[in-house]
């Protein structure tokens, strides 16, 4: 992985990474081997659904934003670990808030035992490369850049040093909401939700380490899909929870850095819509199944009638098989008139990854 891709020469100028924000500071440097992790000891990466900042209701004001831009070793899958390239050591990178009219000022520090130059491009940002030209850091430098937050919308950042979509597989991604003057509609619980692809030269469940592979990253055939950073990430401990007569917003994006998402929760359908992070286009209502190009996100917004677990799916369902896959678990009482199987009791645990 460490080889570099020439695919894509003509982006190298302007592409070079930016180390996008968040709501969440880097905590020191992290430049010492034994805090990265290790192969037999490897660190989680997984950045869980629920770790966004509250939205409040206030004037423009002026944000900073610490990134730490590590390389570390991640648990991937059982069994299995990988070079992971972060930002502040969890995938998709913090999630940073701000509204219209801040102004976001963004310190990248790139640890000192970086193999690479990384940055942060900012889909938010009006400006030259989005930051990743401003932002490009070797190993062990601080690089800072500020922008203000023209337009409300949800956006992706991403590492912009070529090779573009190799710094993206390996996990340096993440969500910048620019919310409107007014703020969205209300909902009881929000999650952060991120798609990527790894591209591994094992096949998909080997054990042991696993390397990456710039071949079939140029050829796009990834090994493993996953939600937020790991092979079914968000199940388990990590899945999304909530009760029943909650509604709830997902915000959802697609790091890629090549394949389209189907997103779909199984047994649910979205009441509102904000197609690609778009606050300014009209929601759609009452939808199954989004489009979501890579490089791109959005917000879906759900009301929670009956309990149950509730799979999260890329309706590409061969990529289910391949780690990615999510649960939603919703408690509450039974709603027997809208949901009902007499033959196997009411909501049964629903674990298969084919839809309903």
């Amino acid at each position: 992985m460490r080889a570099r891709n020439r695919l894509l020469p003509a982006l190298a100028a302007i592409l070079m990474l930016v180390t996008s924000a968040g709501a969440v500071s880097a905590a020191g440097s992290h430049d010492h081997p034994e805090e990265n992790g290790t192969a037999t000891a490897p660190l989680d990466i997984v950045r869980k659904a629920t770790d966004l900042p509250a939205w409040e209701s206030r004037a423009p004001q002026t944000i900073t934003i610490d990134l730490e831009t590590v390389e570390v070793t991640g648990a991937l899958a059982d069994g299995a670990s990988y070079h992971y390239w972060t930002f502040n050591r969890k995938v998709p990178g913090p999630f940073v808030r701000a509204r219209v009219g801040d102004t976001i000022k963004v310190s990248l520090h790139n640890a000192s035992d970086s193999s690479e130059p990384h940055s942060v491009d900012f889909h938010a940002a009006t400006g030259p490369g989005g930051g990743g030209v401003a932002t490009h850091a070797e190993a062990g430098e601080t690089r800072e850049f500020s922008f203000r937050t023209l337009k409300p919308g949800l956006y992706v950042y991403h590492c912009a040093v070529p090779s573009v979509a190799q710094h993206i597989s390996n996990g340096m991604y993440g969500l910048i909401l620019v919310e409107p003057e007014e703020g969205l509609p209300p909902v009881d619980r929000e999650f952060y939700v991120m798609q990527g692809e790894l591209y591994t030269a094992e096949a998909f469940g080997t054990q042991g380490n696993l390397q990456g592979s710039v071949e079939k990253l140029g050829a796009e055939q990834p090994e493993y899909y996953v939600f937020n950073g790991a092979a079914e990430a968000l199940t388990g401990n990590n899945a999304l929870v909530a009760e029943t007569g909650e509604t709830i917003r997902i915000y959802f994006g697609v790091g890629g850095p090549n394949k389209d998402s189907s997103f779909h929760v199984i047994g649910e359908i979205f009441d509102r819509v904000y197609q690609l992070g778009s606050f300014v286009t009209p929601p759609m209502l009452d939808v199954g199944t989004i489009s979501v190009p890579p490089g791109s996100a959005a917000v879906v917004d759900m009301t929670l009638e009956v309990p149950g677990e509730f799979i999260l799916v890329d309706h590409a369902l061969s990529r289910a098989e391949r780690g990615l896959l999510g649960k939603l678990v919703v408690t509450g009482k039974e709603q027997r008139d809208i949901f009902d199987v007499p033959d196997l009791g009411l909501n049964e645990t629903h674990t298969d990854k084919e839809p309903h």
